[in-house]
């Protein structure tokens, strides 16, 4: 519920601000927020990439990060 009230109130913020704002301003707007949106998606593919992978290939074992990690930092 709080969520929901949140971002209500953040949505009415918005909004009374792009009434004042400058077509340029709102333009800009609509272009971070297809930014966003395709960063999102690029994510969401690579998530599933990677547990393909890992249904294929299977997990590397804890012992061998530790190793790769311990390796690099000298």
């Amino acid at each position: 519920m709080e969520t929901t009230t949140r971002k209500q109130a953040l949505i009415k913020a918005i909004y009374e601000r792009l009434e004042q704002a400058y077509e340029d301003t709102l333009e800009d707007v609509i272009e971070l927020l297809d930014i966003r949106k395709a960063e999102d998606q690029e994510d969401i593919k690579a998530l599933h990439e990677g547990r393909e992978d890992i249904k294929k290939n299977g997990t590397i074992p804890w012992e061998q990060v530790k190793r790769e990690l311990a390796s690099e930092s000298i």
